[in-house]
């Protein structure tokens, strides 16, 4: 019988895991934080799916970057929405 692989979830579930003592020491407000950003990865499953077998974590942290990106640029569009020129 062939070994199957890992789903990227559950890829994404064991590596979390694996950052538990650190999201343990976190005050209260950073934990929630801190699961808000493990929530990421799970946006974006099938790229992670098709590339998380070089290096995971790798895959993780990127589309947690990706995310980031997204919210920086919104609110940066945001603001220059908001600001009436001189």
């Amino acid at each position: 019988m062939g070994r199957n692989n890992d789903t990227f979830t559950l890829i994404i579930d064991r590596n979390k895991e694996a950052w538990g003592k650190f999201r343990r020491a976190l005050r209260k407000e950073d934990q929630l934080l801190f699961d808000e950003m493990w929530r990421a990865p799970k946006l974006h499953l099938a790229a992670g799916a098709f590339i998380a077998k070089e290096v995971p974590l790798e895959t993780i942290l990127m589309s947690m970057l990706l995310e980031q990106y997204k919210k920086i640029r919104r609110l940066e569009a945001a603001e220059q929405h908001t600001i009436l020129p001189a």
